[in-house]
């Protein structure tokens, strides 16, 4: 294997991230680990500038993951590419205002914050919120087209284009679908690096086997959550030191590009010095049930996809086959 790159996640307003970088052990701790942290810019505030200046003179390695305000979906989705375009002007000039450095750009790519908070309201509004989506393909590719386009500027502005995707997406683009895509706000954006975002604690019981499942088509394997993030009306245990040694093990199984969520979440624990010290050739059991059992579901959702994406062919052979037997019982 190649060296093993480290991002950690740091999903803080400038007031805490000011507060988390006061220690200056963090930065120490971030060097002798070759880590790098991918920073998810809130806020475009000089204290935020202030701390990515440190670790641009630290040698620490950022990457700017852009957001959006809450009351525009946060997350980047189908909903908001125009948003999407303009944050990424104010980012600019923000940088340049601050001389401040990147290694590249994040652009996260999950579902809108307004309506997934509508939903854990009101489960009932689902069909209403999601069925016409099934049918709206002219805005699928307005915001394929528009997304791309933006990723082709950060290109041109000299930025290397990190995704960060749910691992639905796989599914839908391995049987050339779009479906979930379109449900889910998604884009396939076309990105240098690709992080999919297994994280474990979300599914603590199938977790596990999900990961193992997706991580072989992994550029790079999102771990999570250590805690952090945002406050989605429910709240979620953090991996305890356990849990996220395994899932850093079977991740490292299929890749070197470990990313982990997040940086905050990690220093709260202790863990920094945990991964300092790990044996990662430490022995592991790999969680061969769970991931059998996300495998069948995995197929069954495919053929699902595959049979929404070739409605016409499939009602042609009904009909064909329905036609054939009429003709049998008749002769």
């Amino acid at each position: 294997m190649n060296q093993r790159r480290i991002t950690f996640a740091c999903e803080l307003k400038s007031g805490p991230l000011e507060q988390l970088f006061a220690d200056q052990g963090l930065i120490r701790k971030l060097q002798e680990l070759n880590a790098r942290v991918s920073l998810g810019l809130l806020d475009l505030t000089p204290e935020r500038a202030a701390v990515v200046r440190r670790l641009n003179e630290s040698g620490v390695p950022v990457t700017a993951w852009l957001l959006l305000p809450e009351d525009e979906g946060y997350w980047f989705n189908l909903n908001n590419a125009s948003q999407a375009a303009r944050r990424y002007g104010q980012f600019k000039s923000w940088t340049t205002q601050y001389h401040l450095k990147w290694s590249s750009v994040g652009l996260d790519i999950e579902p809108d914050m307004r309506e997934i908070k509508g939903l854990i309201k009101d489960r009932w509004n689902a069909i209403q919120v999601l069925l016409p989506k099934i049918f709206d393909t002219r805005r699928y590719h307005h915001g394929l087209i528009d997304y791309r386009s933006l990723v082709m500027q950060i290109h041109a502005d000299g930025y290397s284009v990190e995704s960060y995707q749910i691992p639905l997406i796989v599914d839908d683009r391995k049987v050339h679908s779009t479906l979930l895509q379109r449900l889910g706000g998604l884009v396939d954006i076309g990105a240098d690096c690709e992080v999919l975002m297994l994280y474990t604690s979300f599914m603590r019981g199938y977790g596990p086997g999900l990961l193992w499942q997706y991580a072989c088509e992994a550029q790079a394997i999102g771990i999570g959550s250590t805690g952090g993030g945002v406050e989605l009306g429910s709240q979620i245990r953090p991996l305890d030191w356990e849990e996220l040694e395994r899932d850093l093990l079977l991740a490292n199984r299929f890749t070197d590009d470990l990313f982990i969520f997040s940086l905050e979440g990690c220093v709260r624990q202790g863990y920094l010095e945990r991964i300092q010290q790990m044996d990662w050739q430490k022995p592991f059991n790999p969680p061969i049930p769970t991931s059998q059992r996300v495998g069948q579901i995995r197929k069954g959702l495919q053929t699902f996809l595959w049979l929404s994406s070739h409605l016409y062919w499939v009602s042609l052979a009904i009909i064909g086959l329905l036609w054939l037997f009429s003709g049998k019982r008749r002769r």
